[in-house]
């Protein structure tokens, strides 16, 4: 377990009061448990007030005693959630003795019945979404929390090589994702990965391969996988692997609550000279948008050229999945969820900054062949970008 450095907490609070004062918010209410880790270095069950200025206060329901001993934050006894308005207002004299003060919130996962409670619970307040500025706070990664990616994207890659060491003709999707997650969880992957998208699940990883992988899904990513039920419809099923299909290993790995996500192509024999050229393919475009992931770089211009290249190698409707399926993405943000900020997708035209991460994943959907493609999570620095993925770049041929 990483330790957090002494100033971690109060740094992101400080990031997060400036651009709360650029906004005009008084105050910001964090109810989401990831969120809530984020800002405090704790998970326990409670709710998280940072004012526009001085100290930020965590009131947690359970348990307290652990909280205690973890946050970075004040951390107080929640009490009767009834008394919450009354709590804040006596612990926030400045921001709740105001008339209306304005309130952010992370509404886009708030639940609708807890808005509604507070709503009673702080009348006076005039309640915003504030979850445009706790995405942006978010997506610049401190030095901290690049190393945890790194140490996830080693982990991810030696996971990687065991589950090729054992690869064979007729071993079935779920034999051989089983074989990655117990190397990475031996790793110390926490077992799950995060995503903030209501209704939206991950496995550790989308392993598949033939025209399963090309099985369409509610999962928002170009590949799906068919799952072993229709109640986990996404990832691996109990198929047999075949030769000559393209094998999809879409895999993350999640170390102290830091994510990598990267993708490899791999084939029993060879993979038919289509599904080649369309590898191929994906590889150009992430070489190209390389060339351009620097500060200062928009995520909206990175994903036109790269519809662009993919129209130019007569791939437009393979991209990105297919048909009414495809996605309108290139790349996501990654850090303690899969689905942070920024993506690489149209209305994303703030430039790039340094310490952010980005997962970068130019795929190509056959149905009833595969999918095939490769993924590198970055860094960007100063100066470009530095590779987090640590697995070889290439068709992985066995």
């Amino acid at each position: 377990m990483a330790v957090w450095p002494n100033h971690e907490a109060a740094s992101r609070r400080e990031r997060l009061q400036q651009l709360m004062r650029q906004q005009g918010l008084d105050g910001c209410l964090i109810s989401q448990n990831v969120g809530i880790y984020y800002w405090t270095g704790s998970m326990q069950t409670g709710y998280l007030f940072i004012p526009r200025e001085g100290e930020a206060a965590y009131y947690v329901k359970r348990s307290l005693l652990r909280a205690s001993s973890e946050s970075q934050v004040r951390t107080v006894d929640l009490g009767s959630f009834r008394q919450f308005g009354a709590k804040l207002a006596a612990d926030y004299p400045a921001v709740f003795g105001k008339s209306r003060p304005r309130i952010g919130a992370d509404l886009d996962v708030m639940p609708a019945q807890l808005y509604l409670k507070l709503l009673e619970l702080v009348p006076g307040a005039d309640w915003k979404d504030a979850s445009s500025l706790l995405r942006r706070v978010r997506s610049v990664k401190s030095p901290f929390e690049a190393q945890r990616i790194r140490v996830a994207a080693q982990a991810a890659a030696r996971a990687l090589d065991d589950g090729l060491s054992e690869l064979k003709e007729g071993m079935t999707e779920l034999e051989l994702l089983a074989v990655i997650e117990y190397a990475i969880r031996r790793q110390g992957h926490i077992g799950l990965m995060r995503m903030r998208g209501y209704n939206q699940e991950i496995m550790t990883g989308m392993v598949a391969a033939g025209e399963a992988a090309a099985e369409p899904s509610y999962f928002d990513g170009p590949a799906g996988g068919l799952g072993l039920t229709p109640a986990a419809p996404q990832s691996a099923s109990g198929r047999p692997i075949h030769r000559g299909e393209p094998i999809l290993l879409d895999i993350g790995c999640c170390i102290d609550g830091y994510v990598i996500d990267q993708t490899r192509t791999a084939v029993i024999g060879s993979l038919p000279g289509q599904l080649e050229r369309a590898y191929e393919a994906a590889v150009g475009i992430l070489r190209r948008t390389e060339s351009h992931l620097a500060p200062g770089a928009v995520p909206e211009q990175l994903y036109a050229e790269a519809l662009e290249m993919a129209a130019e190698a007569g791939l437009s409707e393979h991209f990105m999945g297919f048909g009414a399926d495809q996605v309108r993405f290139l790349g996501h943000g990654i850090g303690l969820e899969i689905d942070e900020w920024p993506v690489l997708a149209r209305g994303f035209a703030e430039p790039l900054e340094p310490g952010m991460v980005l997962a970068i994943e130019p795929k190509f959907t056959f149905p009833g062949l595969g999918v095939v493609g490769i993924e590198n999570s970055y860094l960007i620095t100063e100066s470009g970008f530095e590779t987090l993925t640590a697995s070889p770049e290439k068709l992985f041929i066995v």
